[in-house]
């Protein structure tokens, strides 16, 4: 759905467009932006600009703080790691947001999930589940991110150990994902591409031709 922005004189645009000019830091469209970070939470989209603004405004205007969008946000930047969007969201965090209880252990679980401490993760997870409850897909996109490491890390796996790193998933959950990577079970463990399938050596070919050299040549008589 696409989100509209009504200036002052009486125009709308779409919220986009909006991030593209100087309205992004006009407070009186904090509300609608906030109402499409929630949009992103339930419907499991994604807009990285918008949040920015939604914290850059925060930042202008401490009084008009939400901390509940301030969560979304976060988690949202999770949910897109290895790239550095919850760093980016992390530096316009004021200090209330930063001496907030929440807001640290979302800072704690980004922490993990950069160590790849994915039992951890998990674990931390599973002791506040009302913080993730409300962001959909945020467990299959934490598990997109288990499985992008263990592709490049691993040649074989054990099963029951790639079980925990998902998660401690059902088995109906581990071959979906076994199946979207194309991973094949093999008794009690688990074969993920070879290192080899993935680095193929090329083979290099240069043709140089004889009036390139000359000059070359020349210069070292």
């Amino acid at each position: 759905m696409v989100h509209y922005v009504k200036m002052e004189d009486g125009k709308v645009m779409p919220i986009q467009d909006m991030l593209k000019s100087i309205e992004r830091y006009n407070p009186e469209h904090l509300n609608v932006i906030e109402a499409y970070v929630e949009e992103q939470a339930r419907e499991n989209q994604y807009d990285l600009e918008a949040n920015l603004a939604c914290l850059k405004l925060y930042q202008f205007n401490p009084h008009l703080l939400n901390l509940n969008i301030t969560y979304i946000i976060l988690l949202k930047a999770l949910t897109n790691f290895p790239h550095t969007d919850f760093v980016l969201c992390k530096c316009l965090l004021l200090p209330a947001q930063m001496n907030d209880e929440t807001v640290k252990e979302i800072i704690y679980l980004a922490n993990i999930l950069e160590q790849c401490d994915f039992s951890l993760f998990w674990s931390r997870v599973t002791q506040n589940p009302e913080h993730f409850q409300n962001i959909k897909g945020f467990n299959d996109s934490i598990r997109k991110f288990v499985c992008d490491v263990v592709g490049i890390t691993f040649q074989t796996i054990d099963r029951g150990y790639l079980m925990r790193l998902l998660g401690n998933v059902e088995e109906n959950v581990l071959r979906a994902w076994l199946k979207r990577y194309g991973w094949k079970e093999e008794g009690s463990m688990i074969t993920i591409a070879t290192q080899e399938d993935q680095i193929k050596t090329k083979h290099i070919t240069e043709k140089i031709e004889f009036d390139n050299l000359a000059p070359l040549m020349a210069n070292c008589l």
